[in-house]
């Protein structure tokens, strides 16, 4: 049965409405898994996306909750594919984008979704739920480049992707015109109405393009804090002149927030920076105050100079009180936490106003595969078949279903996979324009004519063109493509000889079932044999092993042959390369000579004991001697043994050999010249000298992309289960190596969990994972969480001391700082404030995701290394401005137009006038 696929009814034929005096001209709002159309409450007029035919629509009822938009959603399935909706635009026309989801509990399993959502082929937000009644909303504004837009949900991690509402809302002229449209999207990020007189946001019919305006008073967790005393609401029923470029609505700008005492002060969270945005203030003067007053002002942001040099004197730069002035910049770094403050100038005698403000990140496009053309093509005759419907870039950010796609910026289609899909007429000569494709699956289906020329398509290496009705020649052109190694095209209705070039090739050819195709001449000294990789890697690994067992005369037998089968079956492939390698079987004399006998120990644990050692080549090692000799150490010594063999990371301790003889267990490693990670922290390493917040970043990233490598990197993935700060382990250079896999365990893919007897280290133990018994790579998340609060704290995960009466761990009590907004009551006085304070709370919000109790609100590793990746760039610009104030001995310029599209984030080279505080 052909699989259910998202098809050509989820093109939602998005039809300009023309409303009679309601609602403006452009603007489309979807009520997704609504039954027919209405018009709500505020004049938007809806309509149902019943035409499509895939998903499911569900039912939800959130408490407070009235508006019919959200009473349904359309879920879909949590599979490997997207699922997109198509929509009519303008071209070279601008748009905001709005997509909105309430989850509502709509499957009954309180399991939160986590997925993707796309705008084209670029990735535009992964959507967490954290909270079954709250609306998650995203939006984002771009220029239209063609007559469609897609909007993709795919890459469920958890979940069902769903979504509640889509909605376009067309721009007049030159609102939001930017000099980076063309390659970037803005995506919004932050859009406040300050001085609001409710909590309610601001929105149609008061601001004609439905933009939404949040309230200044809605509170939330570092959403507008830091609030400066003297800090006081204003408001006028006065007409303002809104007529200017982003037309912000009237009803916004008759509210403001006045400093009363000299400065307005904040504190926001900037969703998806650090990184480069465009940011604009909104300002009206709507106070009256005598001609011999005046209100001058400036913005400061901490580390950025430079913007505290523009004075901003609202009523001259407007032309006149009640009109709006919209100073900004179109292109500035921002970190994740914006504080931020407007201080009044000292000839000044009223204090800072401000209306309201729009921060919004460039979100860099991408321009998809550079094979959509010719496979639109391809399907163009195809458009009744679901599978020729699938919608979006037929790569990114997930391929259609029938194709595979190499892993390039702008892939290229590698495989398609049309078997028996019923297809009639000739073979698409559009397809031989894919210039990357390796194979080609036309088989069992109703083809005709003749088989077209793929010259073109160098790297082909399977075409099955079986079981159709295919005339004419055998191309003798096949035989020139340097890379073909399958050939299938029996069954068909082909004719004449087979082609010498085709005959002369090392390939797999089939051509039976042609009554007019005969065989030429072929060569006979041709052997073709095909041996199953894994099971030559099995074979590869118990041969090494047996061999390194009997190799000794009169060695004692130490494994019977089920332990033995069972070691040498484990999942050998190790590198990139698939070749299977084996840890190198070392003698008990080697050992006790290369230690001196046993003579330095440098390390201890529940394990055993570690000795150092050197090699004769010279090359230091760590010895670790496993004291257990019971069934459950002997398991753990062969776990550790057979991951490691097959593993290989920079980031992970390497794994030199084993020694299993005289009743002895033994390990040998990499020798790690600096300890551990605990030791530097709290151990016996700090001796007054702790190491510093960037050497820490560095820690965690090597340390994450460890982990990463096996979650994601090792097939099948491998879970840790047993990540602590001491099996953290710092070579000479500092970098730091993940170590100890003997309660490591593997991932079987397509199972969502292992369940195993809960083992691991107190504080740093997932306690979904202690109550469940299920193990989850999402438990090694929990436990690097812990790992990323003693980084920041310097503290142990466990203590009766550190931490309060009433918390004993570090999570509770970390936590309790970090919500509350007092991060600093976290963070290590060993640092001495040599640390830059956005970066540091980037990392401990994003160790409060990792430890979150249930495993499905948590990051994957990759998301952590992204995060983690982000600090460091953050504390290194700083260090940069730092470095180049220090050679100049004054406060560099901060230049915001090079702050750095380029650098930051590999964005174009932005001209440095275009980018300067800018009142548009």
């Amino acid at each position: 049965m052909e699989p259910f696929f998202l098809s050509s009814l989820l093109f939602i034929f998005l039809f300009f409405f023309t409303f009679s005096s309601a609602q403006m001209l452009g603007f489309v709002s979807l009520d997704c898994g609504g039954d027919k159309n209405f018009t709500d409450e505020i004049g938007l007029n809806w309509t149902s996306d019943d035409r499509i035919a895939y998903g499911e629509i569900s039912a939800i009822s959130v408490a407070n909750e009235t508006r019919k938009q959200y009473t349904t959603l359309r879920n879909f399935p949590a599979d490997s594919r997207k699922y997109c909706y198509t929509l009519d635009v303008v071209s070279r026309t601008r748009y905001l984008l709005r997509a909105t989801f309430l989850y509502g509990n709509f499957d009954n399993n309180n399991v939160y979704p986590k997925f993707d959502i796309s705008i084209g082929a670029t990735q535009w937000s992964t959507i967490v739920i954290s909270d079954a009644n709250t609306i998650e909303v995203r939006e984002i504004i771009f220029l239209a480049s063609s007559s469609t837009v897609s909007v993709c949900l795919s890459n469920a991690t958890t979940g069902k992707p769903f979504i509640s509402t889509l909605e376009l809302r067309q721009f007049n002229g030159s609102v939001y015109f930017s000099f980076y449209e063309e390659h970037f999207y803005l995506s919004v990020s932050a859009r406040i109405n300050f001085g609001a007189e409710t909590d309610e946001a601001i929105r149609y019919p008061d601001d004609p393009f439905d933009r939404i305006w949040e309230s200044d008073s809605v509170k939330k967790a570092n959403y507008l804090v830091d609030v400066a005393d003297g800090t006081e609401k204003i408001s006028t029923s006065v007409s303002i002149d809104v007529n200017r470029d982003e037309m912000p609505p009237e009803k916004v700008m008759q509210t403001a927030v006045v400093g009363t005492n000299g400065s307005l002060t904040y504190r926001l969270n900037l969703d998806g920076f650090p990184g480069i945005g465009r940011a604009y203030s909104y300002l009206a003067e709507i106070e009256d105050f005598p001609r011999n007053e005046s209100r001058k002002f400036r913005l400061v942001l901490p580390g950025q100079a430079d913007i505290s040099k523009a004075v901003v004197n609202i009523e001259e730069n407007a032309l006149g009180k009640y009109r709006v002035y919209e100073p900004g910049f179109n292109n500035i770094s921002l970190p994740f936490v914006m504080s931020f403050k407007l201080g009044k100038t000292a000839d000044s005698s009223r204090g800072p106003l401000l209306n309201a403000m729009e921060i919004n990140k460039y979100l860099e496009k991408n321009d998809g595969s550079p094979d959509g053309e010719a496979i639109s093509s391809v399907i163009s005759q195809y458009s009744s078949k679901d599978w020729a419907n699938e919608g979006g870039d037929p790569c990114l950010p997930v391929p259609w279903s029938w194709i595979l796609c190499s892993s390039d910026q702008q892939p290229r289609i590698v495989s398609v996979l049309l078997s028996g899909k019923n297809l009639t007429g000739d073979i698409p000569l559009d397809i031989t324009k894919l210039t990357g494709l390796v194979e080609l699956w036309l088989d069992g289906n109703m083809l005709t004519g003749p088989i077209p020329d793929f010259t073109g398509c160098t790297d082909l290496k399977i075409i099955h063109l079986e079981n159709n009705h295919l005339a004419g020649v055998l191309p003798a052109s096949l035989g020139n493509l340097p890379n073909l190694r399958e050939l299938y095209v029996q069954n068909n209705m082909l004719s004449g000889t087979v082609p010498s070039e085709i005959l002369s090739k090392n390939l797999v050819l089939n051509y039976s079932g042609n009554n007019d195709l005969h065989k030429g001449s072929r060569k006979k000294d041709q052997l073709y044999v095909i041996i199953g990789s894994a099971a030559g890697a099995t074979i590869l690994l118990l041969a090494t092993i047996v061999s390194c067992l009997f190799m000794h005369k009169g060695k004692k037998k130490y494994y019977d042959q089920d332990h033995l089968i069972s070691l040498a079956t484990q999942n050998p492939e190790s590198k990139s390369d698939g070749h299977a390698e084996v840890a190198h079987c070392f003698t008990f004399s080697e050992i006790k000579n290369y230690t001196n006998n046993f003579e330095k120990k440098i390390g201890s644990g529940g394990f055993g004991v570690v000795y150092y050692g050197k090699q004769t080549n010279g090359k230091e090692i760590a010895v670790k001697v496993l004291t257990s000799n019971t069934y459950q150490g002997k398991i753990e010594f062969s776990n550790e043994v057979s991951l490691l063999s097959r593993i290989h990371h920079r980031n992970l301790v390497q794994l030199l050999g084993y020694c299993r003889e005289e009743g002895n267990s033994m390990l040998i490693y990499e020798f790690m010249h600096n300890g551990t990670l605990k030791e530097h922290l709290y151990g016996p390493l700090t001796h007054g000298r702790s190491i510093n917040w960037i050497q820490r970043l560095e820690i965690a990233e090597d340390s994450a992309k460890g982990i990463e490598y096996l979650h994601t990197g090792c097939v099948p993935a491998v879970i840790h289960r047993d990540l602590k700060s001491s099996n953290i382990l710092l070579d000479r250079h500092m970098r730091a190596k993940v170590s100890d896999f003997g309660l490591s365990k593997l991932n079987v893919d397509g199972v969502s969990h292992v369940s195993s007897i809960v083992r691991g280290t107190v504080g740093y133990l997932d306690p979904e994972y202690y109550i469940s018994q299920q193990l989850t790579d999402k438990s090694d998340i929990y436990s690097f969480g812990v790992i990323l609060l003693e980084l920041i704290s310097g503290q142990e995960a466990i203590s009766n001391d550190s931490f309060g009466a009433n918390c004993r761990n570090i999570v509770q009590w970390a936590k309790l700082h970090i919500e509350s907004g007092d991060i600093q009551g976290i963070i290590d006085p060993a640092l001495r404030d040599d640390y830059d304070l956005q970066s540091m709370w980037k990392i401990a919000e994003k160790a409060l995701m990792c430890v979150q109790p249930h495993g499905h609100m948590r990051p994957s590793i990759s998301e952590v290394v992204k995060e983690v990746q982000d600090a460091i760039a953050i504390e290194r610009e700083v260090e940069s401005v730092s470095d180049e104030m220090t050679r100049n001995s004054v406060h560099s310029s901060i230049n915001m137009g090079s702050m750095d599209l380029a650098a930051t984030e590999n964005y174009l080279a932005i001209d440095d006038s275009i980018a300067r505080p800018t009142a548009r």
